[in-house]
């Protein structure tokens, strides 16, 4: 009996001890942020702090970064590796793309921005109002930001982005002690992907609930729409994309521009390539297999029919120029003169997507007014 009693306290206290081991070990793994459609980046949450991971900073990046994301006076296990420390909620920001603007006001965090490079560019009345204020400064232009002035903000943190890894700028603003995090929203392929960098932005400011039901509310817009869509009884061809000097480039049919038509049932000329940004091709190409497209949308900078006639009289071969069916984002600016579809549209695909639909398939969304898509004047 004595010998049974000293085993079942054996057995006892070892089964204890498995149980704070597997305790202990589930705390090291962390909670996973779920993440749909980005495939850029991943959070893992932990008691008092968090994991951010960005696997794609640049297109073929061979290297991804982890940053450490803690609050105050946590305890971090010596045993947890990163790139770079945050204390968060992060209450200075300076970001360096408009597109990064619109996850921060949807956040309500708007004042945390204090520094941009190109305040011009920047297109949202909310934080037009700020610098109208002086209460974000000039830092520049992307490629020669004025880093003693942003130092001298003392930012938290600094969210740039990069096509890749050498950018002495901000290996000098790093040497401040001032951490440079890479956004590597860009690079998605997806319009959701994109969208779902809202989630990055959370983390910074302990804001990970919210991000998740700002983000939530878009996919379910985008995807309300997108079977909408699904009714229309037709199909239109479009055709997409610029000429630049002696080169028309058009979205090869995986990007996100491609997936925009797609989505809004329309069938893409170019919807069979694959790669990464655009097809540069011949004049004589596009109109060859392009000329009787119902529509052509996102022709560059032209803001009217005759910028576009005088550049070329040969647009003129396309059923879309005849049929006066472009449409652009050009003549949808901010009050500085920013286009803001290059800022908006990666953070609200949503109402891109209804801009389509109610191009191609007007029957669809009548009385619709639309946020980017204009039709050429």
């Amino acid at each position: 009996m004595y010998k049974i009693c000293i085993f079942l306290c054996l057995l006892f206290f070892s089964s204890c001890k498995n149980e704070e081991s597997k305790t202990v070990f589930s705390k090291q793994t962390g909670e996973v942020i779920p993440v749909e459609y980005a495939k850029g980046f991943s959070i893992e949450q932990y008691e008092g702090y968090k994991l951010l991971t960005v696997n794609n900073p640049w297109p073929k990046a061979d290297q991804k970064f982890t940053y450490l994301l803690a609050e105050k006076d946590v305890n971090i296990p010596s045993e947890v590796q990163y790139d770079h420390k945050v204390i968060i909620p992060v209450q200075k920001i300076v970001v360096t793309s408009t597109t990064h603007i619109p996850s921060i006001e949807i956040l309500n965090e708007e004042q945390s921005l204090v520094g941009f490079p190109g305040l011009d560019y920047i297109s949202s009345e909310k934080t037009r109002a700020r610098i109208s204020k002086n209460l974000i400064t000039e830092l520049g232009q992307n490629e020669s930001i004025n880093t003693e002035i942003l130092i001298s903000l003392d930012p938290d943190l600094v969210i740039g982005f990069a096509i890749d890894g050498n950018n002495k700028t901000f290996n000098t603003i790093e040497k401040s002690g001032i951490p440079v995090i890479y956004n590597g929203d860009w690079t998605e392929k997806s319009p959701l992907g994109k969208a779902e960098w809202i989630k990055f932005f959370g983390a910074f400011y302990n804001k990970d609930a919210k991000a998740s039901a700002a983000f939530n509310n878009i996919r379910d817009s985008y995807i309300a729409s997108k079977d909408l869509a699904k009714n229309a009884t037709s199909k239109p061809t479009v055709l997409s994309g610029s000429m630049y000097k002696d080169q028309w480039y058009v979205p090869y049919g995986n990007s996100w521009q491609a997936q925009f038509i797609q989505d809004a049932n329309a069938n893409y000329i170019y919807k069979d390539t694959k790669g990464s940004g655009s097809i540069a091709l011949s004049f004589e190409s596009v109109l060859d297999k392009s000329k009787d497209a119902d529509y052509w949308v996102a022709p560059g900078q032209f803001q009217s029919f005759q910028q576009l006639l005088e550049t070329s009289s040969h647009y003129n071969q396309f059923k879309a120029v005849q049929d006066k069916k472009v449409y652009t984002y050009s003549n949808s600016l901010g009050a500085s003169g920013g286009v803001t579809y290059y800022e908006l549209a990666p953070a609200r695909p949503d109402l891109v997507l209804k801009d389509l639909i109610s191009i191609f398939h007007p029957e669809l969304i009548p009385d619709y007014q639309p946020t980017f898509f204009k039709v050429l004047q």
